[in-house]
Formats: structure tokens, sequence, C-alpha cells
């Protein structure tokens, strides 16, 4: 087989077998654009069987694609405006200590584990910066807690999205 070196696109991604559909990604949408849109109302705006929808709904929670229906909520509207994450080195074997640490830290926003530098990633708010000075002080007072290197995040100019990604996987060109 030989290829052609002009060619500069990417072979297309072969589907998943627990991928998406165009459905699937329309109902998302709407979802997302209107959290509080009724399972009538979505089958009425997608043209589809209410049964349809529910089914669809049903399927992708079970499947974890949804999560929730939860409201999003600004952290600096209930008066946490200074985010910032903060890179952990922690000790051998302390890992599910450390985590429930952190998880008994209301600033504590995530929790990620990572390769690279450090072992732990934590996204948290403060109501100021000298707040913030407490958030880490709690944050790294515990034992298992090795190391800590913070840096604030000043600004927040692509939030976190995910319909860009659904599009993607549902099959849908690009809107951007």
């Amino acid at each position: 087989m030989s290829v052609d070196a002009r060619t500069t696109e990417e072979p297309p991604v072969p589907p998943q077998p627990d991928a998406i559909d165009a459905l699937d990604g329309r109902l998302i949408r709407l979802l997302a654009e209107e959290p509080r849109i009724g399972v009538l109302e979505c089958s009425r705006r997608l043209q589809v069987a209410r049964g349809t929808v529910q089914a669809r709904l049903d399927r992708l929670q079970a499947r974890g694609v949804i999560g929730g229906f939860g409201p999003q909520v600004d952290p600096g509207a209930l008066g946490y405006p200074v985010t910032a994450f903060a890179t952990l080195e922690i000790s051998q074997g302390q890992g599910t200590v450390v985590r429930a640490h952190l998880a008994a830290v209301p600033e504590v926003l995530e929790l990620h584990t990572i390769t690279g530098h450090g072992d732990m990633l934590v996204r948290i708010v403060a109501r100021s910066n000298a707040d913030l000075q407490r958030v880490i002080d709690r944050v790294v007072g515990f034992d298992g807690i090795v190391r800590a290197s913070t840096a604030i995040a000043l600004e927040n100019p692509v939030p976190y999205r995910i319909l860009p990604l659904v599009e993607q996987a549902a099959g849908a060109p690009d809107r951007s």
C-alpha cells in the first residue's frame, strides 16, 4: 500500500462501539443550551418521539455520557473569585489518605492524579489572595504531602466546555 506524501489529512477516526450518534449529539447540545427543557419539548424540537428522547437520555446516563442535570455554579459569584492550581508531591503509599484529606477541604474543586512533575493537580478557589494562603496552608498542612507548587489563574479565556467534543464524537461538522 503506498501513501501519498502530499496528503496532509489525517485518516478518519474509526467510530467507537459506544460512540454517540448525531441524534445523541443534538440532544446533548439542546440540554446544554437549555438545561430546564423537558423531555416533551426536546422531542418536539428534535422532531422525534418522546419515548425516543427518554430512551436516549436513559442510555446516555447509564453509559456515563451524561452525569447529571444540576446547575453550573460560578465560584466567583459565591464569593470565591480567586482560582489557583496546586501541584502536589505526596509520600509513597499515601494517595488514599491524601485524597480523603483533600476531599474534606471545601475550596478544593477538583483533584487529578498526574504524570510528570508532581503526583496530584488540585484546582482550588479562595475569597482573596490572602484567603488563598489560608486554603494552601490547609491543603499542604498534612503529613502525606511533601511539596506543593501553586499557580494563580489570571483569567479563563477558554472555560470548561464539552460541546465541541460532543459534536466531534457525534460526527457533526465543526461549527467553529
